[in-house]
C-alpha cells in the first residue's frame, strides 16, 4: 500500500509539471500571436498615417497653384 501511495504520488506530481509546462507553452503561443497581430495593426496605422499625409501635401499644394494660379474675374 505504502509503495503504491508513493507511485500515485510520484505520477499525480509529474502530471502537475506537464500541466503546467502546456499550460505555459500555450500562454507562449498565445502571447506570440497577439505580439504578431499587434505589429500588424502597427504597420496598418503607420500606412494609413503616411497615405494621409501624402493627401495633406497634395492639397495643400493645390491650394497653393489656386491661389497663384491669376483670376479669371480680374479686367
Amino acid at each position: 500500500m505504502k509503495t503504491f501511495f508513493i507511485a500515485f504520488v510520484a505520477l499525480s506530481l509529474t502530471a502537475c509539471g506537464v500541466e503546467t509546462a502546456t499550460t505555459a507553452a500555450t500562454v507562449g503561443q498565445l502571447k506570440a500571436e497577439e505580439a504578431k497581430q499587434a505589429q500588424q495593426q502597427l504597420e496598418q496605422a503607420q500606412q494609413k498615417i503616411e497615405e494621409m499625409n501624402q493627401m495633406a501635401t497634395q492639397r495643400m499644394q493645390e491650394m497653393e497653384r489656386a491661389a497663384t494660379a491669376p483670376s479669371s474675374t480680374e479686367p
